[in-house]
């Protein structure tokens, strides 16, 4: 059965176009509540995070299940009423017995103190198994600039090579799909930030980075199958040329989409806690890239050339290189 990608163009978009903007409403929000679209972790804002393990070799110290209002009232107690806890699971026994929190720079003292309180009220803590992590404001400052940096990178690599390799609307519109997967999994970890105070860290711009290149893979896989289908039949209409090569790749897009989402689900699953939010960032951006690469960027070329005018899509910048000057648009 062959999809009809252009016919319902309007459709795709608007399904992104309301995730998008209810990720944006959410960023707003957020920035009013906490000044950030975001909800910084502790390597940018700077803090200590703290991780505690029950030790459940002694006798009935892990009965009783981990009460998270239990913590925040110790927490409250000690003047740390703003900090982010959560429980997370024991590496051992598979169950819930530690908990982490992140919260403001404490002293040697400070943690100490707030490391028995928690013990009186929720059981001792196998000393082998705590974490303890301090990272300064100079430092998380720096790792956000960097990664921004980075990312500006990516981007403008990504618009010179498609710029040589295809023509200058081709990479505009890989950026815009580019773009549209970034949005939607920054604006969905916006939401989870306000309703599950879910973090994002050094990690996630590593994510990001990746949906980046795993994004404009698939859309120059489309964008080459479209110069071949021209080569073959370039008197064609634009929009069955496009049609064409969406389904001729799309086996092939969705099986590897696939294929790494399997991969991700496990991390993501059973990875660990500071694997989670990283492999949840990568499997909402690899699924945004399929979808981008599809049904975004393939269709904004026919609506441009389209708009213009054309008939046909124009041959790639290799080929019209030879060509008359006036002839390259």
């Amino acid at each position: 059965m062959k999809l009809s990608i252009n016919k319902s163009r309007s459709l795709w978009w608007t399904v992104s176009a309301i995730i998008i903007v209810v990720g944006i409403i959410s960023m707003v929000i957020s920035w009013q509540q906490i000044g950030s679209p975001l909800r910084p972790g502790l390597d940018f804002v700077g803090g200590t995070r703290l991780q505690f393990e029950r030790d459940c070799t002694k006798p009935n110290n892990c009965d009783k299940p981990i009460d998270i209002n239990v913590v925040r009232e110790v927490a409250q107690e000690q003047g740390l009423s703003d900090s982010s806890i959560q429980v997370v699971t024991d590496r051992d026994t598979r169950k819930e017995n530690g908990i982490s929190i992140r919260t403001k720079n404490l002293t040697p003292e400070q943690r100490t103190q707030l490391q028995n309180a928690l013990s009186e009220k929720i059981g001792a803590f196998d000393p082998q198994k705590n974490q303890i992590d301090t990272v300064g404001p100079t430092l998380g400052q720096e790792l956000f600039r960097s990664g921004l940096f980075a990312l500006g990178v990516s981007f403008l690599g990504i618009v010179i090579y498609m710029a040589f390799r295809f023509q200058w609307d081709y990479a505009v519109f890989a950026i815009i799909a580019l773009f549209h997967d970034i949005f939607l999994t920054v604006g969905i970890f916006s939401i989870l930030g306000l309703t599950l105070r879910t973090e994002v860290d050094s990690l996630f711009i590593v994510a990001l980075l990746t949906i980046t290149g795993f994004s404009v893979n698939d859309t120059v896989v489309i964008y080459d199958r479209i110069r071949e289908t021209l080569k073959i039949s370039p008197n064609r209409p634009i929009g069955d040329i496009v049609d064409d090569a969406v389904n001729q790749t799309l086996a092939r897009s969705i099986n590897t989409t696939l294929t790494v989402l399997l991969t991700l689900f496990a991390i993501f699953l059973f990875g660990g806690e500071t694997l989670k939010n990283f492999a949840l960032a990568l499997i909402i951006g690899f699924a945004a890239g399929a979808y981008s690469s599809i049904f975004i960027a393939s269709t904004l070329l026919v609506w441009w050339r389209e708009r213009r005018g054309e008939s046909t899509l124009v041959q790639s910048v290799t080929e019209s290189i030879d060509a008359p000057a006036d002839n390259s648009q």
